[in-house]
């Protein structure tokens, strides 16, 4: 895995004098973390498959992408669109397949989809109302270091749903964080404090999907535009 710094990611929009940019985003976590959820905020569709099941309902990875999003930010002096490509992956662990088998299905999606452009950022998502743990937090990290290789800090983010489980309980997001395990503070040090709450079923789902892209793009400016090339 290498990273460098790609200025053709800025380009010329076809329909406008606009310029545009596009960010390759990828979801990790285990199952019913609400990853395919936060895609679908992220992309404000309903693309991939998210519903309740006792069993992990993504079983491959899935590449989608959203509409042009215009006048999104301005860089330079020039006003830039953007466009979000995220790829869904299955959960781990996972109900019916292997480590073996959901490392094999990524590693070759992303080097399907991203490998020429990179990936700007890996958004491990966590639930915000369930307690993470030490042997979770040990497996999910081993299986992004064992995909991204060892820069994987630079480009990884957390990402928790079910922010309306904290609030319900009176709490905001940095009451949440004073109360948490060591185990999740050690994760968010290891990332430099990158991290969003996302609330999925907010009624104010486009609001709130511009919320979350503007902090993936504050993460992604902090990281001087750069992307990790998986080859």
């Amino acid at each position: 895995m290498t990273t460098k710094t790609v200025p053709g990611a800025w380009m010329k929009a076809d329909t406008s004098d606009t310029d545009e940019m596009t960010i390759n985003l990828l979801l990790v976590g285990r199952t019913q973390s609400g990853k395919s959820a936060t895609g679908n905020s992220l992309l404000g569709s309903s693309d991939f498959d998210s519903h309740l099941s006792p069993r992990s309902v993504t079983t491959g990875c899935s590449l989608r992408g959203s509409c042009r999003i215009p006048g999104f930010t301005r860089r330079n002096g020039h006003e830039l669109a953007l466009r979000v490509h995220v790829l869904d992956t299955p959960g781990y662990p996972h109900s019916n397949l292997r480590k073996e088998k959901v490392q094999q299905a990524v590693r070759a999606a992303l080097t399907q989809h991203f490998g020429d452009e990179g990936l700007h950022l890996a958004l491990l998502v966590l639930r915000a109302d369930l307690p993470l743990c030490e042997e979770e937090t040990d497996h999910t990290i081993q299986l992004i270091q064992e995909l991204l290789g060892p820069t994987w800090k630079n480009f990884t983010a957390v990402l928790f749903t079910h922010a309306d489980k904290v609030e319900e309980a009176g709490l905001n997001g940095d009451e949440y964080l004073h109360i948490a395990s060591e185990t999740l503070l050690n994760l968010l040090s290891s990332i430099q404090q990158r991290y969003i709450f996302v609330d999925n079923q907010a009624s104010t789902l486009q609001q709130e999907r511009k919320i979350i892209l503007r902090k993936i793009m504050a993460f992604i400016r902090q990281n001087s535009y750069q992307v990790l090339l998986v080859k």
